[in-house]
């Protein structure tokens, strides 16, 4: 019976050691979280070389992670404190939309025939 005991206690030992060095789906980050992280950190970091606020990074990108977009921010400060680098300032600039003037649409023509009916010229309505 300890025979038995031991041997089952060393078949999971052995088995836990080699299932520790396998990556097991759905354990860790989905790809799409990291990715996601990843850019907002980029994000962060680009805003404060920007000359960016942390605040107006975060409307500008309200799908970012916040902490991420915060970290990025951070280091990048950091960074240029370090090596004494300033900023971009960059200007936000919204293009103006003029709306398309639409074509005038023909008007009908009455013209008098010779037995005084009236004929229309112009848009005709039938389907073909």
């Amino acid at each position: 019976m300890r025979r038995a005991l031991l041997l089952g206690k060393l078949t999971l030992l052995c088995l836990l050691t080699q299932l520790s060095g396998c990556e097991i789906p759905g354990l860790g980050k989905d790809a799409a979280e990291v990715k996601l992280e990843a850019d907002s950190k980029a994000t962060g970091a680009a805003c404060r070389h920007a000359l960016r606020g942390i605040e107006d990074c975060y409307l500008l990108n309200p799908k970012g992670s916040k902490t991420a977009i915060y970290d990025g921010w951070k280091e990048m400060d950091l960074y240029m404190r370090e090596n004494k680098l300033d900023g971009q300032k960059t200007t936000v600039v919204v293009a103006e939309v003029k709306p398309v003037p639409k074509e005038p649409e023909p008007k009908e023509e009455v013209l008098e025939d010779d037995e005084d009916k009236p004929v229309k010229k112009g848009k005709s309505k039938s389907r073909q």
